[in-house]
């Protein structure tokens, strides 16, 4: 009868157990990251009577949200994600999302968050808003405009020379006669990109506008 008693107490400890692992692994599931946001999406500094060197210090604090599943929550992230700025002379990101202006350049920047999904898998998940430094008409340079349209989807465009580099529709200008050439990037879910109206050639995920000398517009669809 002993041997009967501890056999199924051994059955019970087995199915407690694995009954407490299933817990484990809901709750686990439960935490699960889905994606991140930046908030604020886009943040503009200066004006166009305001010379860009005077922006210099001028800053804002950045969060990331984190969405999570099962069920749908949201959590502060900003001081676990990895900050990053592409356009350091625009402005500078440090490590807590204090965004600032360094007063050198004028244009479109992106500043980016990243942070590991599943430590597992080693997935991540990067967000992108749009940094802006207005530039000085007043005596600055001079020339016609070129617009990015999107059109739709999910992704980010820079510009060669610099001074486009945004995931929503952005404008800079550009001394006449400049040949720019921008550069599409789709990020999840899109990984396509097409290039629509206005632009001198296409050639994969870039545009050309060649001798640009009037104000142009060209659209990018990420799908």
């Amino acid at each position: 009868m002993m041997q009967k008693w501890s056999a199924l107490m051994g059955v019970l400890a087995v199915v407690v157990a694995a009954g407490l692992l299933l817990s484990l692994s809901s709750c686990a599931r439960d935490q699960e990251l889905t994606n991140i946001t930046i908030q604020p999406a886009t943040e503009i500094f200066g004006a166009t009577n305001i010379p860009v060197g005077a922006d210099q210090g001028l800053n804002v604090q950045l969060r990331a949200i984190g969405t999570y599943a099962h069920p749908q929550i949201t959590k502060d992230l900003t001081n676990e994600v990895a900050w990053s700025s592409n356009t350091p002379g625009l402005v500078t990101v440090n490590s807590t999302g204090l965004l600032t202006a360094t007063g050198q350049d004028c244009g479109n920047g992106l500043v980016s968050a990243t942070v590991t999904m599943n430590k597992s898998s080693g997935n991540i998940a990067t967000a992108y808003m749009t940094a802006t430094v207005v530039c000085f008409t007043g005596t600055g340079p001079t020339g016609p405009t070129l617009i990015v349209n999107f059109g739709g989807g999910s992704g980010f465009v820079i510009s060669t020379p610099g001074g486009i580099g945004c995931a929503s529709t952005c404008a800079a200008i550009f001394p006449t006669g400049t040949t720019v050439t921008l550069n599409a990037t789709p990020t999840s879910p899109s990984t396509m990109v097409s290039w629509t109206s206005g632009c001198t050639t296409v050639s994969g995920n870039s545009c050309v506008v060649q001798n640009l000398t009037t104000d142009t517009t060209v659209t990018v669809v990420f799908r």
